[in-house]
């Protein structure tokens, strides 16, 4: 488990470098290469439960996605369908730990979020407009029963679920920003870093629980 653990963070190291430098090959190779050691790691989790095993299928959605972005424009959609359906395996995999409960300060947060992000970009998107904002809508409400977990259980394990699932949500408000509005200096690697370490913390979160 040690050595996966270092090949995973790797790797990961290698594509945030590559995305802030590197050549585009080099990005391009460690992506696809960084989400399969993370579904390796995730794999070797001592006690995978029924619905962990949706957290590996988001996985491989995500790595479906990335696939589908290398292809030309036409694709996009399906690529945001891919993560759509990565998200929503994240957030039926938090929900089945969940008790009944609610706390209308996170859905609020995550509202207003949504409406600002969405406020920013709705004149860009053109024909994308509805599937993207569809995407905003479900990573908001991943990160919503992540945060009301973690508010109702502070433990390590629902720690680690919020802060990747808010990481995952910031990778994608900087992409699509960077994507749509302006280009600014890192956005390329902050974004990569956010990604990775979202999804890391995510598997993390199997060794945990």
């Amino acid at each position: 488990m040690l050595w996966s653990f270092l090949a995973v963070l790797f790797s990961g190291w290698l594509y945030v470098d590559a995305s802030y430098r590197g050549p585009q090959w080099q990005r391009w190779l460690f992506k696809p290469v960084t989400l399969l050691l993370l579904l390796a790691w995730a794999w070797q989790a001592p006690a995978l439960h029924t619905t962990d095993y949706l957290i590996l299928l988001g996985l491989l959605a995500t790595l479906i996605g990335d696939a589908l972005t290398l292809l030309p424009r036409q694709r996009l959609l399906y690529a945001i369908g891919a993560f759509f359906l990565s998200h929503l395996l994240y957030t039926i995999s938090f929900a089945s730990n969940m008790t009944l409960s609610f706390f209308w300060p996170i859905p609020l947060i995550m509202l207003i979020i949504g409406v600002l992000v969405i406020a920013v970009l709705w004149t860009r998107l053109e024909e994308l407009r509805w599937p993207i904002c569809t995407f905003i809508g479900m990573t908001l409400v991943m990160v919503w029963l992540a945060a009301e977990q973690y508010y109702f259980r502070p433990t390590d394990y629902s720690f680690s679920l919020v802060v990747g699932a808010g990481l995952l949500l910031l990778a994608n408000i900087v992409w699509f920003v960077s994507h749509y509005r302006r280009r600014f200096a890192a956005d390329s690697a902050i974004v990569a870093a956010c990604y990775f370490a979202g999804h890391f913390m995510i598997v993390r979160s199997l060794y945990l629980f």
